[in-house]
């Protein structure tokens, strides 16, 4: 278990030290193979229930402990709370990795502190709603503030509540993506999209670099399911590149944005992959306007950089990452990049705004905002075969009614 332990270490010190992503953290450490599955497990457990944690390792130390000791109570009663590992064994593991570490004055305090949280596991939550609601799922205090505000308390908690991973896998319009499954012996989940399916714990196999599926979430195809087709679509903030390969056969030509050139390439591997050849990528700032883009799209897609608050299942740094003043600074961007690629839709023509967060000052303000200031816009009706709630101007997906999707959709048409 000590290999098991240090391989999670490496990664989660990572992450809490150099704020990597935890994604990007376990690609760029070489793991034991015999531990990978175990440590993915170990490093986005810790990571989603960091909050939780924080609070419990609060109660039981005098004194918060230095980043790399808090690491190794984290993984260990993560461990023994959530994997049900044995008590003693995984104590007796993290003080002997405690020695390895060269921090052996400190392996008396771990163990006493591991020990302390074994004879009484039991947290005593906050009389505060809020601050116990942060802590009891492990989102920041200022999220769950606005989801109350936004959705009622009850509501807030079930979608801070919900934590059922799924894998979604879009088929190409050429395979038949039930029998394909079939034949590979996988169970599955039907989906409300055609050739779209929900399935836990599937490793890709050859199938995904012949281009016969891909991995696309499910409040990604629901907004993609919803767009029109027609001549030409403009994806302005288009990486790593899904909606746009998805969307590539509603429409003859799609163009695909994006502002880094690193970001660009992934757009272009994943087109490749999936066999698309009428899509284009640009290297563009959406937020600077391009006169050779003025009034030449019948259909454009702002997929706006947001918070990720809709997807932190998939994505749990987010939630010891972001704060604030961060979902402040990105609506501001967001108003700024939808009122520029507005000027791109052809008259008639589309404009999809999108984001992936379940904030409503990320999604249906920003639509407010940008109608008082844009009255040749009017707001487009539009439903989805997906669960989901019928906000003022769009439509919200939430992680307790749409299998884990947090996303945000509306359609306007340019008058």
């Amino acid at each position: 278990m000590v290999n098991l332990f240090y391989d999670s270490y490496r990664i989660l010190f990572r992450v809490y030290s150099d704020k990597a992503f935890i994604k990007q953290a376990i690609n760029s450490e070489v793991i034991e193979p015999i531990n990978k599955n175990s440590v993915i497990k170990i490093c986005y457990g810790v990571v989603e229930k960091d909050i939780e944690l924080e609070y419990i390792i609060k109660s039981l130390c005098d004194k918060r402990p230095k980043l790399p000791i808090r690491i190794l109570l984290k993984v260990s009663i993560y461990c023994i709370k959530y994997l049900q590992k044995a008590p003693h064994a995984v104590t007796d593991s993290a003080v002997e990795l405690c020695k390895k570490l060269g921090k052996s004055g400190m392996s008396g305090f771990l163990n006493a502190i591991l020990r302390k949280y074994i004879k009484n596991p039991q947290i005593i939550l906050p009389k505060n709603q809020v601050e116990a609601l942060a802590i009891k799922y492990s989102f920041p205090k200022f999220a769950v503030e606005n989801l109350i505000n936004d959705y009622g308390y009850d509501l807030a908690e079930s979608i801070m509540k919900y934590d059922t991973p799924y894998t979604f896998l879009r088929f190409s319009d050429e395979v038949d993506g039930e029998a394909y499954l079939m034949h590979l012996g996988k169970e599955f989940e039907l989906t409300p999209f055609k050739n779209t399916f929900m399935l836990k714990n599937f490793v890709r196999e050859e199938g995904f670099f012949e281009g016969k599926y891909t991995f696309q979430s499910i409040g990604s195809v629901a907004i993609c399911n919803a767009v029109e087709g027609g001549n030409c679509l403009l994806d302005c903030c288009a990486a790593p590149g899904g909606k746009s390969v998805a969307l590539s056969t509603k429409f003859n030509s799609v163009t695909a944005c994006e502002l880094h050139p690193h970001r660009a390439d992934l757009i272009k591997d994943y087109a490749v992959r999936m066999n698309v050849g009428n899509l284009s990528i640009k290297v563009k700032d959406a937020t600077v306007f391009d006169p050779d883009f003025e009034e030449k799209f019948d259909a454009v897609l702002c997929d706006a950089p947001c918070s990720g608050f809709g997807v932190t299942l998939d994505n749990p740094d987010i939630r010891i990452n972001r704060e604030y003043e961060n979902v402040e600074q990105l609506a501001e961007v967001q108003l700024k990049i939808l009122n520029n690629v507005s000027k791109y839709v052809k008259s008639g023509g589309c404009l999809y705004y999108s984001t992936c967060s379940i904030f409503k000052k990320e999604n249906d303000k920003i639509i407010e905002s940008f109608l008082k200031n844009n009255s040749n816009f009017k707001i487009v009706d539009i439903t989805s075969p997906l669960a989901h709630l019928k906000m003022q101007f769009g439509l919200q997906f939430l992680p307790n009614l749409s299998f884990g999707a947090g996303f945000y959709l509306c359609k306007m048409q340019k008058i």
